[in-house]
């Protein structure tokens, strides 16, 4: 790959605070106009590597380059060229919507009637109207983090680093970010995702890194991250957790099985033909368990990295 294709490369890289390694030896590569994503359980590390790049944190080791600049010895350079919008919206709550976009226009040396054009047309990109004017304190969670997003985009950057920016949000302020996520790569604009929702991985990213304990894991695309885990499976999921130790005493003598407690499910091995695949039903039903479904599936983004991080998905941690 040719260095000019990458907005990110780094090598090595790592911070300390103290005693605690927050960040150890990563090396990534980010290439120009897709969606990279940082994967990983609460305290990986995750927001200490997008805090590096943005220069907020200086590394204690290790190199970081964004589209060819050192975030260290070319700060201000590589403020330039990237925006970054936090896990909290940075905002001022005494302002209005539409009067913190402008501020935000202003700082970035827009005159006022060219502050105000980019600003009505971020308000209509980002569904802001019924709000605009009302003062950011009087905001939703949802809203702010609209009006934050927007925020970032006063100025097309090269790179858009979105740390965890669907937190909090409801389904439909949600869809609208990744609406807007697909049409800024449409545009060119490279982005680096940090979420704690696989789903979003799964439905944005280009590729995947998995970040434990401050080092990457594994990294891939999210199809790569699945096959790394095996094929297809069945998958039977017990009525209560009584009838899961019934199943694993029905299946378990006949079939390879594997058991998730959390979710009362059993899963086998998907079968190689038909007749196989009947074995098991059968077994099932002769077992007498109530069962929720039987289900044949293809690995996940979530089996992916329960496997690979020793983790529990992002989803039931945060819950």
């Amino acid at each position: 790959m040719k260095r000019e294709d990458l907005v990110v490369q780094t090598e090595g890289l790592t911070k300390q605070f103290g005693s605690l390694t927050a960040v150890d030896e990563v090396d990534l590569e980010v290439r120009a106009g897709r969606v990279f994503s940082l994967l990983g359980p609460n305290g990986a590390g995750k927001t200490t590597v997008v805090r590096m790049l943005a220069t907020l944190l200086e590394p204690t080791r290790g190199r970081a380059l964004v589209c060819g600049h050192d975030v260290v010895t070319e700060a201000d350079t590589v403020r330039q060229l990237v925006s970054l919008t936090g896990q909290f919206a940075a905002l001022e709550d005494n302002l209005t919507a539409r009067e913190n976009l402008l501020l935000m226009a202003r700082l970035r040396g827009y005159h006022r009637p060219a502050a105000a054009r980019i600003v009505d047309g971020l308000v209509d990109r980002f569904d802001l109207g019924e709000f605009r004017d009302k003062l950011v304190k009087s905001l939703s969670g949802g809203q702010r983090r609209r009006v934050d997003l927007a925020a970032s985009l006063v100025v097309l950057p090269r790179l858009l680093a979105l740390d965890e920016p669907t937190t909090g949000l409801d389904p439909r302020s949600r869809q609208a970010v990744w609406a807007t996520v697909r049409d800024l790569v449409d545009q060119g604009v490279s982005l680096l995702l940090t979420t704690q929702y696989l789903e979003e991985a799964d439905a944005l990213a280009d590729e995947i890194v998995l970040i434990d304990h401050g080092r990457a894991v594994a990294g891939g695309t999210p199809s790569d991250l699945k096959a790394r885990i095996g094929q297809q499976r069945v998958d039977v999921v017990a009525v209560d957790s009584s009838g899961l130790a019934e199943l694993v005493d029905a299946l378990g003598g006949r079939f390879d099985i594997s058991v998730s407690r959390e979710r009362r499910t059993v899963s086998v091995p998907a079968p190689d033909d038909v007749d196989d695949l009947a074995a098991v039903a059968s077994a099932v039903r002769s077992s007498g368990v109530a069962v929720d479904e039987v289900a044949l599936r293809r690995p996940t983004l979530d089996d992916a990295f329960l496997t690979l991080t020793g983790t529990q998905p992002l989803e039931e941690v945060a819950s």
